[in-house]
């Protein structure tokens, strides 16, 4: 073994023992995250926190509680945008939307809420289409502070402009400005859509299904687990989904190598959304 790939196998084993170490003290659980992407945002952890080492890393998590907090945010999938990606929000009105509303109350889960903003889309356009008065959204993570800035739908005023052009790219039939007050250079969402939604503490690694839904979505998460961890989040999907209940994920993400494959029909290969269906069903 050369002296590169020695070093490489023991920082291997640091990342090992700090993940443990995240799961025995603080039961957050990464050890089926993407290591690559991982390993780079632990280095960002380090460089912010003052540490010089993994293990010094790993010594706080395990003595420090109060750096926990500051530890998850880069660990979690905070990227967030208002209506990212508007088209597969004009895909989701189209395909999803018409079957929607024929249900007369509707609970939607949205895995890995990060900020927020994705909820707040999702409940805008529900209230475009007439469904929001018969829904309740469920946006879960496991970073309390994202959860924070969530369920307070405040956002700097900076962002107006790029969310209200990202609004109009969607299909927004109104005004963004009609979902939000301004004071103070922030912006803040109206209390009407807030009123809907539920945030909660969720582990796609660790936790189980809470509730019967007809609409998941999960857009850019499942890129960051690895292969086990995302069947078990596809798994966790297609349990909590009724039947003819749909699945949206990220435009890199996909259902073509899951054992969940065969329990859904696609809707849109390129906004991948899909349609859960009943056993033997072909595709």
């Amino acid at each position: 073994m050369t002296e590169a790939s020695r070093a490489d196998a023991f920082d291997d084993l640091e990342v090992d023992l700090l993940l443990e170490a995240i799961y025995a003290r603080w039961q957050h659980d990464f050890r089926q995250y993407a290591r690559a992407s991982l390993r780079r945002r632990i280095d960002q952890a380090m460089s912010e926190l003052g540490c010089t080492s993994i293990s010094m890393l790993q010594h706080r998590v395990l003595h420090d509680e109060g750096v926990i907090g500051r530890l998850l945010p880069f660990l979690t999938v905070g990227v967030s945008e208002l209506f990212r990606d508007p088209l597969f929000y004009r895909a989701l009105r189209r395909t999803v939307g018409p079957v929607l509303a024929t249900y007369p109350s509707l609970k939607v889960w949205v895995a890995g809420c990060a900020t927020g903003e994705e909820v707040y889309s999702l409940a805008i356009l529900f209230a475009e289409e007439g469904l929001l008065e018969r829904t309740i959204f469920y946006a879960t993570d496991i970073d309390a502070l994202a959860l924070r800035t969530a369920e307070a739908g405040i956002y700097d005023l900076e962002r107006a402009a790029a969310m209200s052009q990202s609004y109009r790219q969607a299909g927004g039939t109104a005004s963004l400005a009609d979902y939000y007050t301004a004071a103070y250079g922030k912006i803040a969402f109206d209390r009407r859509l807030r009123k809907h939604m539920v945030f909660s503490d969720h582990s796609l690694a660790t936790d189980h299904v809470f509730a019967e839904v007809q609409l998941v979505t999960c857009r850019n998460v499942l890129i960051y687990f690895d292969r086990v961890l995302q069947d078990r989040a596809l798994g966790l999907f297609a349990d909590a989904l009724v039947r003819n209940g749909f699945l949206a994920l990220g435009a890199g993400e996909s259902l073509l190598f899951s054992p969940q494959r065969d329990a859904f029909r696609e809707l849109d290969r390129e906004w991948r959304i899909y349609q859960k269906q009943r056993q033997g069903e072909g595709t």
